[in-house]
């Protein structure tokens, strides 16, 4: 779904990618988030990354969520 998402040609569009803000993409172990931000860097966004070791780490490091 991601890719109709994010094209604002398609009735699935989702505002939040049409604003400009930078997005950080993240899932538990990473893998997915880099899937998608590649996918979504591909389409032509400049304006996303990924958590790179997921949340998972980014919890066990004790950092705020």
């Amino acid at each position: 779904m991601l890719e109709f998402w994010v094209d604002p040609k398609s009735r699935y569009f989702k505002d939040i990618f049409g604003i400009g803000k930078q997005l950080i993409l993240y899932f538990a172990s990473g893998w997915r988030s880099a899937l998608a931000t590649k996918t979504l860097k591909e389409m032509g966004m400049k304006n996303v990354s990924s958590l790179e070791e997921g949340f998972t780490e980014w919890k066990n490091l004790c950092y705020p969520t």
